[in-house]
């Protein structure tokens, strides 16, 4: 049986493509070379195609899936960097970009982010909230934010803070990546397959079959956690606590002990900037207490609100010192050493709707 195969044109120019086939929308990131990183006009094409596609009767299922060694390695900071250097912050970038999060969370289709690849930032944004989220060997998951002086945002608040064991806190603080097995079994993914799997579940999709048949027909055994038991209990005791500041004080003290990856940890924390950490644990604190308090909320309702707190930092941030220090000496001047101001943790002054 022959299967249509059309492109469609929602703008992006070579950045993403967009492709109706059988039963399926494809979403591709084109840019294998900046590792698919969301540019302000792949974020405002994609978010034209799922409008379309919610209302087209014959799209049973989008599926988003990146070219070359990257699923998305985040949203573009460095156009967001020299926007701001240049007197206008990327507001609009941040706006449209948690609008299309906000999207996905709430898509009535089935919506399949193929991570094979590396994931982190905002490449998370645009499949953590999907309905399945498949991880393969080559995924490398990441919200490496703290190190550049921002926060985890893209809705990063709505998902880390549940994970289980106060891991998503160790995520979010740290930076830190973790491969596949560490995704799901944490439950950041949904399904684990092998890369070499991802054809046969593609042409399925196409042919109209539904994802959860499919993938509960291909599912073989589950990766386990990468992350030893011990190194879990770890970060689910030193995390737990009522500032950053304490989680700091409880790694070192066990580093100090001689726990050979809280001292590796503490060691991290320390680098990372101090407002980033404040921010991050705050709004984490904030969003598992009201998580635990509102079970019966959706989670598309969860990701709005939190959606809605994060657009408001973000738009502090953008206007600070930090954001600009962390993208310049990472990505740009590539030092690896940015300075940061406040440069320690009792010197950061929170936003008043962040505080306790």
């Amino acid at each position: 049986m022959m299967i249509s195969d059309f492109k469609e044109n929602f703008g992006g120019d070579d950045e993403i493509a967009f492709t109706m086939q059988g039963s399926a929308g494809l979403i591709r990131l084109t840019r294998p070379k900046a590792l698919n990183a969301l540019t302000h006009k792949m974020v405002q094409a994609m978010e034209r195609a799922l409008l379309h596609w919610a209302d087209d009767p014959q799209v049973k299922a989008v599926i988003v899936e990146g070219e070359g060694r990257a699923f998305c390695a985040g949203g573009d900071v460095v156009a967001a960097y020299h926007a701001g250097r240049n007197g206008a912050p990327a507001y609009d970038f941040f706006q449209d970009e948690y609008r299309l999060n906000r999207l996905i969370g709430s898509y009535k289709k089935p919506y399949i982010a193929l991570l094979d690849g590396i994931t982190m930032g905002g490449g998370a944004g645009m499949s953590v909230h999907g309905s399945h989220r498949i991880v393969t060997e080559n995924t490398l998951f990441a919200m490496p934010e703290s190190g550049i002086g921002f926060f985890t945002d893209v809705g990063g608040s709505a998902f880390l803070p549940a994970l289980p064991d106060k891991f998503g806190f160790y995520l979010g603080l740290t930076g830190s990546a973790i491969r596949w097995g560490d995704c799901l079994q944490s439950g950041i993914a949904t399904h684990a397959l092998k890369a070499e799997q991802l054809a046969e579940l593609r042409e399925r999709l196409i042919g109209g079959e539904t994802p959860d048949d499919i993938l509960l027909s291909m599912q073989s055994d589950a990766p386990d956690w990468e992350m030893p038991e011990q190194d879990r209990a770890l970060i689910a005791r030193c995390c737990t606590a009522e500032s950053v500041e304490q989680v700091l004080e409880q790694f070192s003290d066990a580093g100090e002990a001689g726990n050979e990856k809280a001292a590796a940890i503490a060691e991290l924390l320390g680098k990372r900037s101090p407002t980033s950490l404040k921010a991050i644990f705050t709004l984490f604190q904030d969003a598992e207490a009201f998580i635990r308090a509102n079970k019966e909320l959706s989670y598309s309702a969860r990701l709005d609100r939190q959606m809605q707190i994060e657009y408001a930092l973000a738009e502090i941030l953008l206007q600070g010192h930090d954001f600009y220090a962390g993208v310049g000496a990472v990505l740009i001047d590539k030092t690896g050493n940015p300075v940061w101001s406040p440069a320690t943790l009792t010197q950061v002054q929170l936003p008043d709707f962040l505080k306790s």
